[in-house]
């Protein structure tokens, strides 16, 4: 990166930052008239970042080439989410996967529990991004926020993506690392019996079908972390039923896009087939005895809100422990907005606290 890029990006980052933190009232005039849509208000501060995002006609990321998509995701990602403080960050290799350790400044095991004998809970968090785009960088900023505001630590684990690897590429990836993070948990100075995963979008699939397996084959898994979670890969439109009301109502205009939605499809899925397998759609799992207790958080203004609350009804009729969130008013990808605006750093800051309740 060029000095004249990091200079850019410096003050773009401080525009937003700004402008994000105006008084409500003065947001409110730049934003525009209120969105209202089924009984819920758009959130006046990502109702401006939208309109910003127009106005400055930035392309959309699932127009662009592949490399150039994910370069974006990157850029839109170090934007939003700010630099917050953590107690300490190691890049590491986890299952031959690129992997980043999150240690918050409240640890008690130090840099690796195993030489200090003591130990903290610790979240496998997995990225989103429409398995396509993201990586460890781009959830940088939430992973630290957790971490810190959590007294956790989170393991955010990178994995193969399409369309050069499709299905079940990234699903194989998670469940192998998670595998590998119950052996090695004292040197990750993490107590192997206060493990959860976790994940956002697309990473929240893989987090809720690792608990699936972890349940199965009797790992250890304390909480399953379901960040507006893709749940069902055809949305609801299967033979016989009608797509989720959500998916209609937010697909154009409030980040997550269907054409986003159709081109994660074509990038991961290679046949057609796939979208039924229970393990990309979890919704149609057998989900067995011991699956761990789920937050599970949605967002209002989110094409995937149904499915999310779709599965939180399963899980709770499976007899699952499920502590369920609409945050109202947000959109897809609040999670990666830490360091602007109001409603995406509270609403990253409760799902924090419900990561410590549920891991400590």
């Amino acid at each position: 990166m060029t000095a004249v890029t990091r200079a850019r990006d410096a003050v773009e980052r401080r525009l937003l930052t700004t402008v994000l933190g105006l008084p409500e009232g003065l947001q409110r005039r730049l934003a525009g008239r209120p969105v209202v849509l089924d009984g819920d208000t758009l959130a006046t501060d990502l109702q401006l970042m939208l309109r910003l995002k127009r106005v400055a006609r930035l392309p959309a990321v699932e127009t662009l080439p592949i490399d150039k998509a994910r370069a974006a995701t990157r850029h839109e990602a170090a934007q939003a989410g700010g630099d917050l403080p953590i107690g300490e960050v190691r890049d590491l290799t986890v299952a031959g996967l690129p992997a980043r350790l999150y240690v918050p400044t409240s640890s008690t095991g130090g840099s690796n529990g195993a030489s200090t004998g003591a130990s903290d809970p610790l979240l496998v968090f997995f990225h989103g991004g429409g398995f396509f785009v993201g990586d460890i960088d781009t959830h940088d900023a939430p992973c630290r926020l957790i971490a810190e505001r959590a007294g956790v630590r989170v393991l955010s684990v990178e994995y193969h993506q399409g369309p050069e690897h499709p299905f079940p590429a990234a699903h194989d990836d998670a469940e192998r690392a998670y595998h590998w993070v119950v052996d090695h948990a004292r040197e990750l100075g993490a107590d192997p019996e206060r493990l959860g995963v976790g994940g956002d979008s697309a990473g929240g699939n893989l987090a809720a079908a690792t608990a699936i397996h972890a349940a199965r084959t009797g790992l250890p898994c304390r909480l399953q972390l379901l960040v507006y979670p893709l749940t069902d890969a055809r949305h609801g439109a299967r033979a016989g039923s009608e797509e989720f009301l959500s998916m209609r109502l937010f697909d154009e205009g409030f980040f997550l896009s269907r054409l986003f939605m159709d081109r994660a499809s074509e990038s991961y899925v290679a046949d057609e087939a796939h979208l039924d397998d229970p393990r990309f759609s979890v919704m149609l799992a057998d989900l067995p005895e011991g699956l761990a207790p789920a937050y599970l958080c949605t967002a209002g203004f989110d094409p995937l809100r149904d499915e999310g609350e779709a599965y939180a009804d399963l899980l709770e009729k499976a007899g699952v422990t499920v502590t369920r969130r609409r945050f109202d008013g947000l959109i897809h990808s609040f999670f990666n907005v830490t360091g602007a605006g109001r409603s995406g750093p509270a609403a990253v800051a409760e799902i924090a606290d419900a990561v410590r309740a549920g891991l400590h």
